[in-house]
């Protein structure tokens, strides 16, 4: 894929989530305030066509209090098709989730996951992995027996968003509140530490491993970091309130989630500079990509009646 030429072409569309895969759809996004809140009785697990947006299939998360009505909210979703389920982060009930992509049907709830905040799946290694910003600790699950098999704690750290390298099955973990990225190789229960920019709080890999990039918050910056020398190697100013990144592993270009903007700008990261940006609807939470298209789910806002998703086709 080439350099983009032109400009995207983005559909938007009403109360929808990510395309292709079961997504998850509650009153909240991905924030970090441990304040108490109000008990959530909606919920909802969606999968959706990524070729037309329409909603497949909803899926309702189990009810974990009768007496408020409360459910078991899905904030995060990761899709495991070696297995068919899909396994989500539940941040208010400390826990993580399994569902079947068949059937919709709760297969598992896995505890002890301290504000579970990000979940990746490592098919090749059968492996889940689950952030608890609440404790520092990154706890992995065996894909098969649906059981926890790892926990590794790094005091002090604040662990949020995670991508895996599924070649080495190395994780690499944002580390919001201390600027770095926890390396995490497998087989090894001792992190490496490597510089981010400020407040990272997502993570993705350039397609050959050797580059992580950073959504920082507080910059509004995109970070590109040489892993093998340990250091940032180029910094761009993408937006206020940069929340998420994935790569584009056909052009190697990445896409960085600006939420206070509410649009994705669109990074060549070779080059260190801006080749677009896109509107999205407001306050967007996450991006993904896949075949060349990027799906950004937001939050809606306050007036705002529908939470949407936005499609961009990524031109070659």
């Amino acid at each position: 894929m080439g350099v983009l030429l032109g400009p995207c072409d983005a559909d938007v569309h009403g109360d929808r989530q990510d395309g292709g895969a079961p997504v998850g759809r509650g009153p909240d996004g991905p924030g970090l305030n441990r304040r108490r809140r109000r008990p959530v009785t909606e919920s909802h697990l969606l999968k959706v066509d990524p070729k037309t947006l329409e909603i497949e299939a909803d899926f309702t998360p189990p009810v974990t209090d009768t007496a408020t009505g409360a459910v078991e909210a899905v904030y995060g979703v990761a899709v495991d098709d070696e297995h068919n389920t899909v396994w989500t982060t539940n941040t208010r009930n400390n826990t993580v989730s399994v569902y079947s992509q068949r059937t919709g049907k709760h297969l598992a709830s896995l505890p002890n996951v301290n504000h579970a905040r990000e979940i990746v799946v490592d098919e090749k290694h059968n492996t889940v992995w689950a952030s608890a910003f609440g404790d520092g600790t990154l706890v992995a699950f065996d894909t098969t027996t649906l059981q926890e098999k790892e926990r590794v704690t790094v005091e002090g750290a604040d662990p949020t968003g995670l991508t895996v390298n599924e070649k080495t099955g190395a994780l690499y973990a944002a580390d919001l509140n201390n600027d770095r990225l926890i390396e995490l190789r497998r087989g090894s229960s001792t992190p490496r530490f490597i510089p981010a920019g400020d407040r990272p709080i997502s993570v993705s890999l350039s397609k050959n491993g050797r580059a992580a990039y950073t959504a920082d918050q507080t910059s509004g910056t995109l970070s590109v970091v040489d892993l093998r020398k340990g250091v940032v190697t180029k910094s761009v100013p993408t937006g206020a309130g940069a929340l998420s990144v994935a790569t584009d592993e056909r052009s190697g270009d990445v896409l960085v989630v600006n939420r206070t903007d509410a649009n994705v700008t669109r990074v060549d990261v070779k080059k260190g500079v801006i080749e677009e940006t896109i509107a999205t609807g407001t306050n967007p939470n996450h991006v993904e990509i896949a075949n060349g298209t990027a799906y950004v789910v937001d939050k809606s806002g306050a007036a705002a009646t529908e939470d949407t998703i936005t499609r961009i086709r990524l031109a070659r």
